[in-house]
């Protein structure tokens, strides 16, 4: 006698709902990679790599702690080392003038990005006037790098490599005390609100040139944005995810089965946007070339050239399709 009616949404409200779920970037659980359900891991990462080139992982072993503490030293270090230098900044000056002109075109030639890069080599270069900032990224790129390595292991079972195979390629030149020799460096950006976002880049589409990209966005504030199937989708915040890209020479390492995604960052009118990205890069004098895949006979797709000199090619061809310059070996 008592019925409950329920109201669903229109057809085209669940098309719309089930479009948005499909197009999701992945969202992966590592912990699991040691227990029951580590092939299944194994077969989602996989996926990834090869159908996005992007993907985010949860419970991923850096401890919450130390992600809350770079969260708000990062964002305290902006507020007093740069938000009023910014204020002046190349990106700043030039919407101004473009505004004063009422011209409506858009500014392709900068970003409006406020960066500083943290590097093994240069530490009496970071910001010092925020204290426990260093301490904290120091003892986080650690983490981030132990992280780098176990992903990169992944994708060497994954691909039908040995162990270490990867890791070994971007380290060439490894000396006999077991120093690494790849390049390691962390970017951390800020994207400052914008008051017409709509005439100016977060950050131009680009790919990265490198190896594997880990990176602690923002959790509140959305923005980037990763190309695929010719449409631009959402990098959706996730709370104290590793976002997860793999660059040009993981394409190339892997003959093309992986994929280097476009990606870029839009402005925004609203919100001070946190982004730390670690890059796990080759060697500059590192040879980099299609890996022998499982594939029997299958064509190499890519020359195997030094990564110093593609970086050459890179700095001038950042936001340009790739691979075309390159002097191959």
């Amino acid at each position: 006698k008592n019925r409950v009616v329920f109201d669903f949404p229109k057809t085209e409200h669940f098309a719309s709902l089930f479009a948005d779920l499909k197009m999701a970037i992945p969202v992966i659980d590592f912990s699991k990679i040691n227990g029951e359900e580590r092939e299944k891991t194994l077969s989602d990462i996989a996926r990834a790599c090869e159908e996005w080139g992007f993907f985010q992982l949860v419970n991923h072993g850096i401890p919450l702690e130390l992600l809350n503490k770079v969260k708000k030293l990062s964002s305290d270090c902006y507020k007093t080392e740069r938000e009023e230098a910014f204020k002046t900044s190349t990106p700043v000056k030039l919407l101004n003038e473009l505004l004063e002109q009422n011209s409506g075109e858009k500014i392709e030639s900068v970003d409006w990005e406020d960066v500083f890069t943290l590097l093994d080599h240069n530490q009496n270069e970071w910001p010092s006037n925020t204290s426990g900032l260093k301490e904290a990224m120091l003892e986080y790129r650690g983490e981030v790098r132990k992280l780098a390595s176990k992903m990169m292991e992944v994708m060497d079972e994954n691909l039908g490599l040995p162990k270490g195979y990867i890791k070994k390629a971007f380290n060439e030149g490894m000396e006999e005390d077991g120093e690494e020799t790849a390049f390691f460096g962390t970017k951390v950006s800020h994207y400052p609100p914008c008051p017409r976002p709509e005439l100016v880049n977060g950050l131009r589409a680009h790919t990265d040139a490198g190896g594997v990209v880990l990176l602690f966005q923002d959790d509140e504030y959305d923005g980037l944005q990763v190309l695929k199937d010719g449409e631009w989708i959402d990098v959706q915040p996730v709370h104290n995810a590793i976002v997860i890209n793999t660059g040009d020479q993981i394409e190339v390492l892997s003959n093309g089965r992986y994929k280097s995604a476009w990606h870029r960052v839009l402005a925004r009118e609203e919100g001070n946007r946190r982004s730390i990205a670690s890059f796990y890069n080759p060697s500059y004098k590192a040879a980099i070339g299609p890996a022998a895949v499982s594939e029997e006979g299958s064509e190499k797709k890519y020359p195997k050239f030094v990564f110093g000199d593609y970086m050459d090619v890179y700095a001038n061809q950042k936001f340009m399709p790739r691979f075309l310059a390159v002097k191959p070996l």
